[in-house]
């Protein structure tokens, strides 16, 4: 990856597609008032830079029968090698989308959807606390999202 000094246009190409990532170059370049090639440039350096990871279609977790959202706060044995051993077994669970190593009383906070209890109890028993490295675990249901959003801040950059 190499380092990349952002500008405006940079700032409003960010921001233009995190919020549709299906834009077409010549939308976006009439987005950020910039015409196609030179859009397409800065595109393209923004990508392989890094600062834009990849591109994604986000799904509705109601429409494809994920219900249950659960935040899963996890505690593990503190034996040699237990950290890695967990997070490759996270990396296994499609239930998980996300997991995060924390500091505090959790060792790890995971982010995971289930289309329903049963489906839920029977990843908390048969594969999360029946792994060898962990100690405990405590969840949390999804009543209501507040706010959800994939976007990043980029306004701090300009």
């Amino acid at each position: 990856m190499t380092t990349l000094t952002l500008d405006k246009t940079d700032l409003k190409i960010l921001q233009a597609l995190q919020e549709n990532g299906r834009l077409s170059n010549v939308e976006l370049s009439e987005r950020v008032a910039l015409s196609p090639s030179p859009c397409l440039r800065r595109l393209k350096q923004l990508e392989e830079s890094g600062i834009i990871m990849r591109y994604a279609a986000l799904l509705s977790p109601q429409a494809v029968g994920l219900d249950l959202q659960v935040f899963i706060s996890v505690a593990i044995n503190k034996a040699p090698n237990a950290r890695e051993e967990f997070a490759h077994a996270v990396g296994n669970w499609s239930p998980v989308l996300a997991c995060y190593a924390l500091t505090g009383e959790t060792d790890y906070l995971l982010h995971a959807f289930f289309t329903d209890m049963q489906h839920f109890t029977h990843f908390v028993l048969d594969e999360l606390l029946s792994h060898e490295c962990v100690r405990d675990a405590k969840s949390s249901f999804v009543m209501k999202s507040v706010k959800n959003t994939t976007s990043l801040p980029v306004s701090h950059l300009a």
